[in-house]
């Protein structure tokens, strides 16, 4: 089965382009020019990875990510026209799993696309690395690698794929203060630049599940200048 990509954008050339590039490399493609039409065709298909514009004529990219986030988790690729870091933020804090600045090469957004589609799938296999455990337990906690859920006092709470293999990372390194860098390289598979606040937005979101508090989180602290633990 082909995987399917959802692309949003009303600068129709880009989204012919991105559907050009995206259908070479053989991913079946629906392709919107607006929010309603994007968020109907998510309840009625199937979605491997969304790659949204964030300036939409009906609704804001960032409302649509979160409404998508509401009832599913796969990867999303934010598009914007927008450099500020705040605005990368807010993506990441909505639910967004990576962040692509216009203007750009279709390439990038194809290499983009393959690498969280590979880790989608990834935590999809029932399959997992032998090295790593299938249950960790922090607390009230509760992870479970072989079926990619995670519980907390019984309640199960949704991550996206990218906050659970943040979480997991962490649990299964419990003890360990492991930095942003080393975060970002095992979990993005990129090489990590300075200046780069992916991390940070998506430790803030994962807390915001955890109901940590913000300045006394108990389960992921911030051991300063050095990186994450949980203990």
């Amino acid at each position: 089965m082909k995987e399917t990509i959802l692309i949003v954008d009303d600068e129709q050339e880009i989204a012919d382009l991105l559907e050009v590039y995206l259908k070479n490399e053989g991913y079946q493609v629906f392709k919107f020019y607006n929010g309603q039409d994007a968020f109907a065709c998510v309840q009625e298909q199937e979605i491997s990875l969304a790659i949204l514009d964030v300036m939409l004529p009906d609704m804001d990219g960032f409302s649509l990510c979160k409404k998508i986030r509401e009832s599913h988790y796969f990867p999303i690729i934010m598009l914007t026209a927008k450099v500020e870091e705040i605005d990368k933020i807010t993506g990441f804090t909505m639910g967004a799993d990576d962040y692509i600045t216009k203007p750009f090469q279709p390439i990038e957004v194809v290499t983009r696309v393959k690498s969280q589609i590979r880790r989608y799938l990834q935590y999809n296999q029932a399959e997992q690395k032998k090295r790593e455990l299938d249950e960790i337990d922090v607390k009230a906690l509760h992870i479970s690698n072989k079926h990619h859920k995670c519980t907390l006092n019984g309640k199960e709470i949704a991550l996206t794929p990218t906050e659970f293999d943040i979480l997991w990372y962490l649990a299964s390194r419990k003890g360990e203060v492991v930095s942003s860098e080393e975060l970002f390289e095992v979990v993005w598979g990129e090489k990590f630049l300075d200046n780069n606040n992916t991390v940070m937005a998506h430790i803030a979101r994962l807390r915001e599940k955890l109901k940590e508090p913000a300045r006394k989180p108990k389960i992921i602290k911030t051991v300063w200048g050095v990186g994450y633990t949980i203990e």
